[in-house]
């Protein structure tokens, strides 16, 4: 029975840290995140791509896409730490994501040598988006 015991604390365990790695609680900036900078990350077509991917409720946005999640309930379906992860680092969900991480630097063979070592978005930037979707509401 001790076998069985320790292994189901381990796989307690294991879930834990799996669950605390989904949530980013700590904000990024002494500043809170505006959500009005936020939505208009969220539009700008240069910066973020975000429609690109996702659609948003910003009607005046014309071709929102259709391979991610829409984003109208955001708010409701995930808690701040769980949207700021997912801006960090969209990998840490799932690792064949085709979602930037926004706030982790970029490197690698495909990275062009001037973006090499920055990130998408500053830190402001990430908390503005979280904020901004943080107001969305249930669809």
């Amino acid at each position: 029975m001790k076998p069985l015991r320790r292994f189901a604390g381990l796989v307690l365990m294991i879930a834990g840290a799996a669950a605390q790695a989904q949530s980013l609680e700590a904000p990024l900036t002494a500043e809170a995140g505006d959500a009005a900078r936020g939505r208009a990350i969220v539009a700008n077509r240069q910066l973020g791509l975000c429609l690109l991917c996702h659609s948003a409720p910003i009607s005046q946005e014309r071709f929102q896409g259709n391979l991610a999640p829409a984003l109208d309930g955001a708010g409701t379906r995930w808690s701040a730490g769980q949207l700021r992860m997912r801006m960090v680092d969209a990998g840490a969900f799932n690792s064949d994501t085709i979602m930037p991480s926004y706030f982790k630097p970029a490197g690698g063979m495909r990275t062009p040598a001037a973006l090499q070592g920055k990130t998408i978005l500053s830190a402001q930037q990430v908390e503005d988006v979280v904020a901004y979707l943080q107001t969305l509401g249930a669809p």
